[in-house]
């Protein structure tokens, strides 16, 4: 079965020249963004962070996957973070070389599976980390900014980047970008303190207006991914408008007290999918997990029972680093929820690359 067939005058005067807010796509990304529609109203897919590129005691083998080593199946989605292109770098703030990143990315793709990129992105005023809060960036990088010619600077590199993402055959890979995520916090430069409502929202539109107009990539859909959701009004009282944006989503993590974080999902998703429903966008939990995961039914006693009643398109947990031994979100074989994992794998409305891969996701729709 193909499951594909299935802001005012600031932002006004930020906009590109000559440019329009028309959604420019590839047949293969239209067919992706089709597909998460559909899928999402019957499945949930599992993703993870830097999932091929490194994991618990091992780095760059070939093939490996810890949420594979673990289930026999890789996942339907993967994480990657772009930050540190920006500034030229060979590899990320991850330690993930972007050559490296291209490949895995092809691969993902070649075997069925979907890619999502974030980005930690330095801060352009001052050269810091993106957990540099010290300016507010966002008004010195907007045109006529004292810093906007950095910030092009980094979107040229980014759009070098995306444009390289292709098959042998040269088909451009759809990618699900997610910048400025977690913006409804203010742990990052462009969080809401350091920042206006109108500024964000003006710095998000230059963003996709240059990619998609300016540099003409095809291959992009874009993730507006809040923190956790405290009420429609707060999550919407940033967002850059349906035209500039594809998926919506947010990021909240189980710290500890697994009733409150049970709780606190519940609650975002039911405004998230309503929101999605009402403007026919896709609904995804752009990142999550338990650190070491320390309930050994953690999966399917705490994470699926949120999301049994909520259709949203896929669920991402965080990596699981190579370079901190206990900083990881998904089990590896020998870890207490490995079996709990493989039962949420088993699940009929759960969904890895193994039950992604047949529904030819990135078929364009025949007439």
């Amino acid at each position: 079965m193909n499951i594909v067939k299935q802001i005012g005058m600031l932002v006004a005067a930020v906009s590109l020249a000559s440019c329009t807010a028309v959604e420019k796509r590839s047949p293969e990304t239209a067919a992706l963004l089709a597909a998460l529609k559909s899928l999402g109203s019957q499945y949930v897919l599992l993703g993870h962070q830097d999932a091929t590129a490194y994991g618990v005691d091992w780095s760059a083998e070939p093939s490996k996957s810890d949420v594979k080593s673990t289930t026999g199946a890789y996942p339907a989605i993967y994480g990657w973070d772009l930050g540190h292109l920006e500034i030229g770098k060979p590899a990320n703030l991850d330690n993930v070389s972007f050559d490296l990143m291209r490949i895995r990315i092809t691969e993902a793709y070649n075997r069925g599976g979907i890619n999502t990129i974030s980005w930690h992105a330095t801060n352009p005023v001052n050269g810091q980390s993106a957990w540099d809060t010290t300016q507010h960036s966002i008004a010195e990088i907007l045109p006529n900014g004292l810093h906007h010619d950095t910030y092009n600077d980094y979107l040229d590199r980014l759009a070098t980047f995306f444009k390289s993402l292709k098959t042998d055959s040269g088909t451009a890979i759809p990618i699900i970008f997610r910048p400025f995520h977690e913006h409804t916090g203010s742990w990052f430069w462009w969080g809401e303190a350091f920042c206006t409502p109108e500024e964000y929202k003006a710095l998000w539109q230059y963003t996709v207006n240059y990619l998609r107009n300016r540099k003409e990539l095809t291959n992009l859909l874009f993730a507006y991914s809040s923190s956790t959701i405290q009420s429609e009004a707060h999550y919407l009282s940033r967002y850059p408008g349906d035209d500039y944006v594809d998926i919506l989503g947010f990021d909240d993590y189980c710290m500890g007290d697994e009733a409150a974080y049970k709780e606190r999902m519940i609650n975002s998703l039911r405004i998230l999918t309503k929101i999605a429903e009402e403007r026919d966008k896709v609904a995804a939990i752009t990142e999550t997990g338990y650190e070491q995961i320390p309930n050994p039914h953690w999966f399917t006693q705490v994470l699926y029972p949120t999301l049994q009643d909520s259709p949203v398109a896929w669920v991402l947990l965080w990596r699981n680093a190579i370079n901190r031994p206990n900083h990881f979100y998904a089990p590896y074989p020998t870890h207490p929820a490995a079996d709990d994992f493989r039962k949420f794998h088993q699940l009929p409305d759960v969904l890895f690359e193994d039950g992604l891969a047949p529904l030819h996701i990135y078929q364009p729709s025949k007439p």
